[in-house]
């Protein structure tokens, strides 16, 4: 059986074609990177093909403040 080699390939695929749509979005071109954008790159990479069915996926990195 290469069910599993089958598998592979879909899941390689899946993310190569999120990597294309989080180039589309621009979010490899910033230099400057803090965790939000890092998080939507991510993200939109995992979502792969469903970024082009109108998904589109957005995190919030907000952090705790310490006590004071």
């Amino acid at each position: 059986m290469r069910t599993t080699g089958i598998g592979g390939l879909i899941v390689v695929i899946w993310l190569i074609i999120g990597a294309i749509a989080a180039g589309q979005r621009g979010y490899f071109s910033n230099e400057d990177t803090n965790c939000a954008e890092a998080g939507n790159t991510i993200v939109t990479i995992v979502a792969g093909p469903l970024n082009y069915f109108g998904i589109n996926p957005k995190l919030d990195c907000a952090l705790p403040q310490p006590s004071k």
